[in-house]
């Protein structure tokens, strides 16, 4: 279905139009209509999937322009999410008189005030800094029409539970309730339960946990030998653009002073980073000014860019939540990436799990390991115990 078949507002059109949108992704197609008839949503998708653009165009929409108050609000896990968040209804909204803005840890709060008091249609937010705001700012929440609880999952995984139950106990007014979330854990349930009227349940591919159009590519490497086998990699592959992961800030500043002697283009961001430096790493990726970016797990959530073409995982994933959370930041909306992997004996436990759970066909480069055996062996370490005379037996 395209966006011109639907009943938007030509300045919504106009903006999807700079964008490049023409189609909408399954998730949209299926959410529009409930979420334009103001119906609850439990939405679970994979990653990539335009969630963004499903709740953004819709809140656009309902905006009143006339009535200088927050009457859209989005919750998120983090300050990189917030600001593309923000960055993509802001590009819908182009051509409207909608004015988003994001809110988060590490900015002055005196100057996010300000721009609350100026006005403020949709705000998107992290819970600790919305929180400070509530209780410290008249902002109001008295407005809002909708409200957007997006990566839920993560929200649990980060310790924000207790924070996103207090906003939600802020919103005792009739409005709208759009809950999205990768997975659904217990407690994601519970909430959805206890919050949403109703809701209508849209699940997209719950059992493809990786994106079909995302190659997935594993090398096999010798430690002595890895960053030349990376080296190698980058030079056959020339991408356009790569996020490269790294399991520590050590390993990533290691990795990006020897980069960074062979290749140009090339930068660091990690969560020790104060926040205005994130946020110009964050943008001149966007605009494509960085062309390989080294990233630990925490800075690299925020890294969602459809130009990316390659995920790189330096260091191998330590576990297999971790390895589709980073091979999600390209091949999104449909368009084709690769994640490549370097491994060694030690990671084939892991491995086999990953191919195996995630429902991936993986590209071998060099000598396909034996993932049965290996699959097995990981099986029965865990059957193992300490006996009383300190040997070691099967359970």
């Amino acid at each position: 279905m395209k966006f011109t078949e639907l009943n938007l507002k030509p300045e919504v059109l106009k903006g999807l139009e700079d964008m490049g949108y023409t189609e909408l992704t399954p998730i949209q197609e299926q959410t529009f209509p409930h979420i334009l008839e103001g119906r609850d949503l439990l939405a679970r998708a994979e990653t990539g999937s335009g969630k963004t653009g499903a709740c953004g165009v819709p809140l656009v929409m309902a905006v009143d322009t006339s009535l200088k108050a927050v009457q859209g609000l989005i919750l998120v896990p983090t300050r990189e999410l917030a600001l593309q968040y923000v960055q993509e209804i802001a590009d819908i909204a182009r051509h409207t008189e909608v004015a988003p803005f994001a809110v988060y840890g590490g900015f002055e709060m005196r100057i996010q005030r300000a721009k609350l008091d100026h006005g403020v249609h949709i705000l998107v937010a992290t819970p600790g800094r919305l929180i400070d705001l509530l209780y410290n700012s008249p902002l109001s929440l008295s407005k809002v029409q909708t409200f957007v609880l997006d990566e839920a999952d993560e929200m649990l995984k980060m310790g924000f539970v207790d924070d996103v139950k207090f906003v939600m106990s802020c919103l005792v007014h009739e409005h709208q309730t759009l809950l999205f979330s990768a997975t659904m854990p217990a407690e994601i349930k519970k909430l959805a339960k206890k919050h949403l009227k109703d809701p209508i349940t849209v699940e997209l591919n719950v059992k493809q946990v990786a994106p079909q159009n995302l190659e997935h590519c594993f090398q096999k490497i010798n430690s002595s030998h890895h960053f030349e086998s990376f080296m190698e990699y980058l030079q056959q592959q020339s991408p356009v653009q790569a996020i490269v992961f790294c399991n520590s800030r050590d390993n990533a500043e290691k990795l990006c002073r020897r980069l960074s002697r062979e290749l140009e283009s090339v930068e660091l961001i990690h969560g020790g980073l104060d926040q205005s430096r994130r946020t110009s790493l964050f943008n001149r990726f966007r605009r494509k000014e960085i062309r390989i970016m080294v990233a630990t797990d925490v800075a690299g959530r925020g890294l969602d860019f459809s130009h990316v073409s390659h995920v790189i995982n330096y260091d191998f994933p330590r576990d297999r939540d971790t390895y589709t959370h980073r091979s999600g930041r390209t091949a999104r909306l449909g368009r084709k990436g690769t994640a490549m992997t370097f491994y060694d004996h030690r990671n084939l436990g892991v491995l086999s799990e990953i191919v195996k759970v995630n429902h991936i066909k993986p590209v071998w480069h060099g000598r396909e390991p034996d993932l049965k055996k290996a699959a097995h062996q990981k099986a029965s370490a865990g059957r193992w115990h300490k006996n009383g005379r300190g040997r070691f037996r099967h359970r």
